[in-house]
């Protein structure tokens, strides 16, 4: 049955095809189509895009935890409410700064007693309430008050930050945070769980923009005891999803949602929870870190910025040159990188190559050069004419964006000056964010949703006013106005796409500069020598050490989609403006298509979008292969020949490190590398006679090859037949079933 959330949904998933240029899920197949469901996302990264985002591609109708405070908002509150948003009232949202400051008298001795300077605890605090202190660096509840200047906490503070400003001779700040009572939270929460719904919540406890998750909270694992401890027969899954941005608060940047395995309660937890006192604790506990190393399993933490930096050339430098790897794949190479190299990082060798790849880096961002642009060969005569050409193009598609841009940009300035305000509004109320990029995407979304229909009517009421100057029928004038109206949206999506493509051709045009600059080859040529022989330091160290945490690892296979992915939701209306787009643009299309220039600035898989926060997971891997893809792995067949394993199990899925669904792993082309070109041509003449029964072949060689599953004998050497397929690029790609 058709409900306000359908429609609230459908007209949110126009504006998130807008916004991004690409949202693709990975995993949404696992999601239980039927009963109740905890969906636990994370990182919070874009404050309310974020349940936006995964409303879209998880299939079903979620409530999410939303914090009473943003539910106060006018707009927001109407919003939430239509998505059935629950709402929950923060201690941080209430919290107040308290008088005086304080101070650990006896840091060893009595660690628990804090002593003030100055403050009121008998009137701003009550026992069960918390005391914060600056920067997040410490809480603690408080479990008694002794005066207005002496207090005893549950637990003492050990954080180092916090020990410095608890023991330092002025004594530290804070603020009082209440004792919230989230019964009724619960009480929803259970109801909905019981009628077979879902609820979604953001374990983190708010939006952030840090490059690691945040600690969890535990009211998610006392949702889902509490609702089994009420209900044993409730058959409840936790499904965990990473939400992973490129540059989460850019217009028309990519994401990727992964969604992990479903995870069921254990029951022993469960009879723990209902045992109380500290068993209760321990089993919340363990069901936090349960979800906590799910949710590791869908997302990426790298340790600092620089490691995120180098992992990402790394992971450029192993795959294919020139051949076009999905979002949902560049997620996952990172993660399985990231993963690589937290466990060998203290390897001279690994720490060598780091070095090396920095200074490559280094290198590419003097000379204004992206790592797909180094390859590419081309005589001055091709890079002067290629120039012309795209200088051509882009004066064309600027011509054709220009329009839509104009027309738009009032909002686009009030959107940037607003977000931005708001962005360090967020950054001074809070003290996690590092710059208050979460609500940037928000607010944009926002103040366009508020600001393009009044200006959109502004541009028909001018049309109206114009037409007058022509003594039009009232009808007329009225009928134009209307058709203004509703044209000025295409406009606006064509404005947008081929501003797109005309910025990826900007960006091809400096390393077409350098091409024909006199004395800039060597440059070129050096870098891609250091290239080269990065490549190679890179492939070795993986063929080396990757087998000790992927035992199953083979050098000759190369990534490809996971068979159950699928392309995003997308709301009927956007595919209609995108197909009505795509027919008209066909001819330019194919006009700027043939010089090759996705060569040069490829949108789906270029460096371009290689920074956001969190790197988490269809599309394939086009052409050859290489003999550095992790996965795969070889088997002995009976006959003790070495056979490969056509599991669609990746190997990334198994070994030391578990890193969650993986993409099923074939080989484009699996020769052997120690036969000469000779032994292919008899192979394939033997395949044909075998597939197409021509007269020379003898029944005793049929009834052979049957016995022997389907593989050829001669002179005693065993060999597999191969089959011979044409690829888009015309390439011959011959596959055998043992090499």
């Amino acid at each position: 049955m058709v409900q306000i959330y359908d429609f609230v949904s459908f007209f949110f998933t126009i504006l998130l095809d807008i916004f991004f240029r690409e949202i693709r899920p990975r995993g949404a197949h696992k999601i239980p189509q039927k009963g109740p469901v905890i969906f636990v996302a994370a990182p919070h990264a874009n404050q309310f895009v974020d349940p936006l985002v995964l409303m879209r591609e998880c299939g079903r109708r979620v409530s999410f935890l939303a914090a009473k405070k943003s539910m106060d908002r006018r707009w927001i509150g109407a919003m939430a409410r239509s998505m059935n948003a629950i709402p929950v009232e923060r201690p941080q949202d209430l919290a107040k700064p308290g008088s005086g400051t304080i101070k650990l008298q006896d840091r060893y001795g009595d660690p628990l007693r804090i002593t003030g300077l100055g403050t009121k605890f008998t009137k701003e605090l009550l026992v069960g309430d918390q005391i914060s202190l600056p920067k997040d660096v410490g809480t603690s509840a408080v479990v008694e008050i002794i005066s207005d200047t002496e207090l005893v906490i549950k637990k003492e503070f050990k954080d180092l930050k916090a020990l410095e400003l608890l023991t330092s001779p002025e004594g530290s700040k804070y603020k009082c945070l209440p004792h919230m009572d989230q019964s009724n939270v619960y009480k929803t929460v259970f109801e909905r769980l019981n009628a077979g719904h879902c609820v979604g919540i953001f374990p983190e406890g708010g939006s952030h923009d840090r490059a690691e998750m945040l600690p969890l909270k535990a009211g998610v694992t006392i949702m889902a005891l509490g609702a089994l401890a009420a209900n044993p027969s409730l058959d409840l899954k936790i499904v965990t999803c990473g939400l992973n941005y490129f540059h989460p608060h850019r217009f028309r940047s990519r994401a990727v949602v992964e969604f992990g395995e479903p995870l069921t309660v254990p029951p022993e937890l469960v009879e723990m929870y209902k045992r109380g006192g500290a068993e209760k604790r321990e089993a919340c506990g363990k069901l936090l870190d349960t979800i906590y190393e799910a949710l590791r399993g869908v997302t990426l933490n790298a340790p600092d910025y620089e490691t995120l930096m180098v992992i990402q050339a790394a992971r450029r430098l192993y795959k294919p040159t020139h051949r076009k790897l999905q979002i949902s794949q560049v997620v996952e190479l990172n993660r399985r990188f990231v993963a690589g190299y937290m466990h060998f990082k203290d390897n001279a060798k690994v720490s060598e190559a780091k070095d090396k790849v920095m200074h490559y880096n280094t290198q590419l961002r003097y000379h204004g050069l992206r790592d797909h642009q180094v390859n590419i060969r081309m005589t001055r005569r091709h890079a002067i004419g290629m120039l012309i050409s795209r200088l051509i193009q882009m004066v064309f598609l600027s011509c054709l964006a220009l329009p839509g841009t104009l027309m738009n940009l009032p909002v686009a300035i009030v959107a940037r000056v607003i977000s931005n305000k708001k962005a360090k509004e967020a950054l001074a109320a809070s003290t996690v964010k590092i710059a208050g990029r979460d609500v940037l995407a928000t607010w944009k979304l926002l103040v366009a949703l508020g600001l393009m229909p009044v200006l959109y009517f502004s541009y028909s009421v001018m049309v109206f006013i114009y037409c007058g100057r022509f003594d039009f029928a009232f009808k007329s004038r009225l009928l134009i106005a209307w058709a203004a109206w509703a044209l000025i949206p295409f406009v606006t999506y064509a404005s947008i796409r081929f501003g797109e493509v005309g910025i990826d051709i900007f960006k091809s045009i400096r390393p077409l500069f350098l091409s024909i600059i006199p004395g800039q080859e060597n440059t070129i040529d050096d870098l891609r020598k250091a290239r080269s022989e990065l490549q190679k330091t890179i492939t070795s160290l993986i063929n080396e050490l990757a087998p000790e945490i992927y035992p199953d690892f083979d050098s000759t296979r190369i990534l490809d989609p996971s068979p159950n992915d699928r392309p995003s939701r997308s709301a009927s209306g956007t595919n209609l403006a995108q197909t009505i787009f795509n027919t008209a643009a066909q001819p330019i299309n194919q006009w700027l298509g043939k010089d090759g220039r996705f060569e040069w600035e490829r949108a789906d898989d270029s460096d371009a979008d290689d920074v956001f926060f969190f790197l988490n997971p269809a599309g394939g891997v086009q052409g050859r292969s290489r003999a550095n893809s992790w996965g795969g792995a070889y088997t002995p067949s009976a006959d003790g020949s070495r056979s490969r394993n056509r599991s669609r199990t990746s190997s990334f899925t198994s070994g030391q490190i578990q890193l969650g669904e993986g993409f099923k792993l074939e080989a484009l082309t699996e020769l052997p590398r120690d036969k000469p070109f000779a032994e292919v041509t008899r192979r394939l003449s033997i395949s044909r006679k075998h597939r197409h029964g021509l007269e020379g072949m003898t029944r005793s060689d049929t009834e052979e090859n049957e016995e022997g599953h389907g593989r050829t004998t001669n002179g005693g050497a065993s060999t597999p037949p191969i089959s011979v397929s044409q690829h888009a690029d015309g390439d011959v790609v011959s596959k055998s079933k043992d090499v």
